[in-house]
């Protein structure tokens, strides 16, 4: 899958991405609710979360990278340099994070080779890292398989770009042709620029699940959003 929204390109992760990966994530657990997780990862830790998304099937990876060579990487990779500033859609992100979770401040504050394509970056423009999103399982359990959790993650310095209606429109078209009845994503509270784009994507609040996870010394709700497929 590769498409091309003049500057942005949306394309299957690489093994390549995995440092910038990583640096744009760390980024929201750091400095924000947007995730529930504490400790920054390195690239390696995160690894086996890329291998679990492979080019097709229902588990994806897509990335959004610029495609200009205003920021070419010498290293032959794309770049992430997140600021640490507001976050993802709210206070800068309109469309920043969503883990299926989340798009913004208050929103939750919170590949390899065969899986994965050539990781050279061969053939590939230089450009920053914009953001990525995935579907992944739902629960491990069997019977759970129709069903998936997507999320939406984007660089503080692509706000405004419209970058997270990109990635999620090519995750669900990607979806078209899958077996995946729902997906599912949680927000957590407040957060109406992430309600508003799951809701502008067809999502519908199911519930919510009061003070679930603690971070930065408080609680925190999270609402969980319905899509149905196909």
């Amino acid at each position: 899958m590769l498409q091309q929204h003049g500057e942005v390109q949306v394309r299957a992760g690489a093994d390549a991405d995995l440092p910038a990966l990583t640096d744009l994530y760390n980024h929201y657990i750091r400095e924000t609710c947007i995730t529930f997780d504490l400790e920054p990862f390195t690239p390696e830790q995160r690894r086996p979360w890329l291998l679990s998304h492979p080019q097709d099937g229902p588990h994806r990876l897509l990335v959004a990278q610029e495609t200009t060579e205003r920021t070419k990487n010498p290293h032959n990779g794309p770049l992430s340099h997140p600021s640490t500033g507001a976050e993802a859609s709210g206070a800068g992100h309109a469309e920043a994070s969503v883990t299926g979770q989340a798009a913004a401040l208050g929103a939750e504050r919170g590949a390899s080779g065969a899986g994965h394509g050539a990781a050279s970056g061969v053939g590939r423009p230089y450009g920053a890292l914009l953001g990525y999103a995935t579907s992944s399982a739902f629960r491990p359990k069997a019977a759970y398989a129709p069903s998936v959790e997507v999320t939406v993650y984007c660089a503080p310095h692509a706000a405004g770009r419209g970058v997270g209606t990109l990635l999620y429109k090519a995750l669900f078209e990607a979806l078209a042709d899958e077996d995946v009845h729902r997906a599912y994503a949680g927000i957590t509270q407040p957060n109406e620029a992430s309600t508003r784009l799951h809701t502008r994507f067809g999502f519908r609040h199911i519930g919510t699940y009061t003070e679930v996870g603690r971070k930065f010394g408080r609680y925190w709700d999270v609402a969980w959003y319905q899509k149905d497929l196909g």
